[in-house]
């Protein structure tokens, strides 16, 4: 049921990546048998199959359960987790089919001896590979017989690791250029319809002015924060992006900076829109301040005049401010109800009156014109303006006609417009922006600082919209990985008959998550839900070049490998496709990490993530990976035949098989 939207665009961008990796390796795979062991094309395509087709099988499960837990997710996340993880997972499905079955029937039927007789150029780059091969063999062979210090390595790896996540600042969603962007005017209480209409309409004129505005909509009457003759809003519709030559953020950092400077009767606010429609009415976050003692409003507002006062020194903030209407003047209407009740008159009565000259009140239908119209009845606006107007309004009492006014009296007072309670306390909404290169995770610590530490514990706080999404993905995201995590591991021990195996196997996860993690600092990425798909599909393309290795080193010791010579010979023989497939997906994806226009901010959190993950599995997990093995398989392994692993010899050249022994022991 989902639609081609933006999400399911950035599922099907990785799954071009993924999708091609089965492929990848079965192709890479006979052109070897046919290379090493000059077999024909359906002789290489038949040997090839039955030593891959495990490693395809368990690729495809890894990177399908992974997404599992994310597609089982809840709440507004779990929305966007969904449409990535059965996107990806049902693309993953059709890669292993046609990759057990319509690649083969390819490699059978269109490879020829004669392709592996390469030109000039392809010749330099088998020999520039076999080079790096023969080193990269060299290494792990050195690193397997220096196994504590590589282990300590990688323990000092998984606490940088951690460090760096500790240090990567959070996030819900990234503000995106949508193309519009909105304006709260509020004047001084008490300002006319007539005074706020001329303000708005010298700001109409400023903004016309920009080459990047398409078209302005006034409301004169109703702001982001209430109703009142004082206050108004703008939507500034900003031309396309190819026509323009600025984001919508710059924008708003014009407006916001040019604005105040031109309309000095007014308090303006420039906001982008939500990144999640009927998240909130704008960007930011959304604080509410709330009187949990019951002090009382007085008190209420010193509280936020003095975090208003600390947020606007704060680095962190920017544009903070309390979104409602200031004090206004304001008609204050006591009924007096022992006079009403001498002229005859009920509360009842006095009410009703009341609510037919202010307020409009349904009649009944009638039909005009073939369509069925309502009746409302309110006192016309001159005869309602002022409390004169209550002498002019009549309601039947026991000895005639009596005036409200006779029984109702008006007095003016000032008091806010509107009386905001959230979550059963008396409370105010703060809102505003992170500060230029300051995540929205920073600023709700910076807010949620300030209320700890400069109001009384009297005054507490709740987060809404997008912040209180952003909360709850920060508190969810620790489980989804770990569970993430756990299925894989399960998945791969039903495979593998074996619990040593996918703990071997789920060790090159750390590897690429500190890419994942490395890059986005680099760039100044927040950990923000894109950035944790990333993390999610990196945890399935590390596991996936772990496999690679694995697998085969497990085939090798059961025909009767020492651990080191399995090892070594399975890194000599997967280096190849474990470079392919990864270049593959890197390429694939790289496009993502380097877009422009809408939408683009989505596309770096993923791309950049990923990317870094990916060339961080690629250099470092492909020496990891055989090192982690020949640990779990030492300690908490079963032991297979390790004669010969102590004095394995000379570190072999690449170029040649490692000499296995002639007989398997039997334990």
């Amino acid at each position: 049921g989902f639609s081609i939207n933006q999400l399911s665009l950035f599922a099907m961008v990785l799954a071009i990546g993924i999708v091609v990796d089965d492929a990848i390796v079965v192709v890479e795979a006979v052109e070897r048998i046919m290379r090493e062991e000059h077999l024909g094309p359906k002789e290489a395509t038949r040997k090839a199959m039955r030593q891959i087709t495990g490693a395809i099988v368990a690729i495809t499960s890894v990177l399908a359960a992974v997404f599992i837990p994310s597609a089982l997710q809840t709440g507004s996340t779990g929305v966007i987790y969904r449409q990535f993880a059965l996107t990806i997972a049902l693309s993953m499905g059709f890669s292993a089919l046609l990759a057990l079955s319509f690649t083969p029937a390819l490699c059978a039927s269109l490879l020829r001896p004669e392709h592996l007789r390469g030109n000039v150029v392809f010749d330099w780059f088998n020999r520039a590979y076999e080079g790096t091969r023969r080193s990269y063999v060299h290494r792990v062979f050195v690193s397997v017989g220096h196994l504590p210090r590589w282990m300590a390595g990688f323990a000092a790896m998984l606490a940088l690791g951690v460090l760096l996540f500790v240090k990567l600042p959070g996030s819900f969603l990234p503000e995106e250029d949508q193309g519009y962007a909105l304006i709260d005017v509020q004047l001084p209480p008490g300002a006319t319809m007539t005074r706020t209409r001329a303000v708005m309409e010298r700001i109409d004129r400023i903004l016309e002015a920009s080459p990047d505005v398409a078209n302005v909509f006034l409301v004169v009457g109703s702001s982001f924060t209430g109703t009142g003759e004082n206050a108004g809003r703008i939507y500034v519709h900003l031309k396309p992006w190819a026509e323009r030559s600025g984001t919508a953020m710059e924008f708003i950092r014009w407006a916001g900076r040019i604005l105040p400077g031109e309309i000095h009767d007014a308090k303006l606010a420039v906001f982008n829109l939500p990144t999640v429609r009927g998240l909130g009415y704008f960007g930011g976050f959304d604080l509410y301040l709330e009187d949990r003692a019951g002090l009382g409003r007085t008190a209420l507002a010193a509280a936020q005049d003095t975090l208003l006062e600390a947020a606007a020194h704060e680095t962190a903030l920017s544009g903070v401010r309390a979104n409602l209407l200031p004090p206004a003047p304001q008609v204050k209407l006591t009924v007096d109800r022992v006079q009403a009740q001498s002229m005859g008159l009920s509360a009842t009565d006095v009410y009703t009156a009341l609510q037919l000259m202010l307020a409009p009140v349904y009649a009944n239908d009638f039909v005009y014109q073939g369509r069925v119209l309502r009746v409302l009845l309110q006192a016309d606006s001159p005869w309602r303006m002022t409390p004169e107007a209550l002498g002019h309004f009549y309601v039947a009492g026991a000895g005639g006609m009596i005036p409200l006014a006779n029984v109702v009296h008006a007095e003016w007072m000032v008091g806010p417009p509107a009386l905001t309670r959230y979550n059963g306390f008396p409370a105010v909404e703060i809102t505003g922006t992170s500060a230029t290169g300051r995540s929205s995770g920073e600023a709700m610590q910076a807010l949620q600082g300030i209320v700890e530490r400069q109001l009384p514990h009297a005054f507490g706080n709740d987060w809404a919209g997008q912040s209180l999404q952003e909360l709850i993905s920060g508190a969810q995201a620790p489980m989804l990985f770990a569970l993430s995590i756990l299925v894989v591991y399960l998945c791969l021990a039903a495979l593998y008959e074996s619990w040593s195996i996918p703990a071997a196997v789920l060790m090159a996860v750390p590897v690429g998550l500190i890419g994942t993690a490395v890059a986005a600092l680099l760039r100044g990425l927040p950990n923000d839900v894109f950035f944790k798909v990333g993390l999610i599909t990196i945890i399935g393309l590390s596991a996936k070049n772990a496999i690679l290795i694995v697998e085969f080193a497990v085939t090798l010791q059961r025909e009767g490998r020492t651990l080191h010579q399995a090892v070594l010979e399975a890194a000599r023989l997967r280096f190849r496709p474990i470079l392919m497939t990864s270049f593959a997906f890197i390429l694939g994806v790289f496009p993502m990490a380097i877009s422009t226009g809408a939408g683009a901010n989505a596309r770096h959190a993923i791309g950049t993530g990923v990317v870094g993950g990916m060339l961080s599995a690629l250099v470092l997990g492909v020496l990891w990976i055989p090192v982690c093995y020949v640990a779990v398989r030492r300690l908490i392994g079963d032991r297979l035949d390790e004669r010969g692993s102590s004095g394995a010899g000379a570190a072999p050249s690449g170029g040649g098989a490692v000499v296995a022994p002639a007989q398997r022991r039997e334990d």
